[in-house]
């Protein structure tokens, strides 16, 4: 019987890594879309957060955050919660915004 070693890797290929890691700019990149790849990181990096925090209720959770700052009218926080929650379900943060919809909010 053979043994084989299979050395670990370095951990810069896991999904999250990649995600996590600083994006470098080039020089082909253009001034004005920096600030768009910044902010959906910003925003993609909060998602995997709240996720590590609720695990598979991590949606449920952005949504009913969602739904606190819309009761309380605070548009900004609605509208980041939202986001979120689209990030992790797109189908409920859907559902969310036709409710908002159709409740003329």
């Amino acid at each position: 019987m053979s043994i084989r070693f299979a050395a670990a890797g370095s951990g810069e290929c896991l999904a999250v890594a990649r995600v996590l890691a600083r994006r470098r700019l080039s020089i082909r990149d253009a001034a004005n879309d920096v600030d768009a790849c910044i902010s959906d990181d910003v925003l993609l990096v909060s998602s995997l957060r709240h996720f590590a925090l609720h695990g598979l209720g991590a949606a449920r959770e952005a949504g009913r955050l969602a739904q606190e700052a819309r009761n309380q009218q605070d548009l900004e926080r609605y509208h980041h919660w939202l986001a979120i929650c689209r990030h992790l379900d797109r189908r409920m943060a859907a559902r969310m915004e036709a409710a908002c919809q159709r409740a003329g909010l």
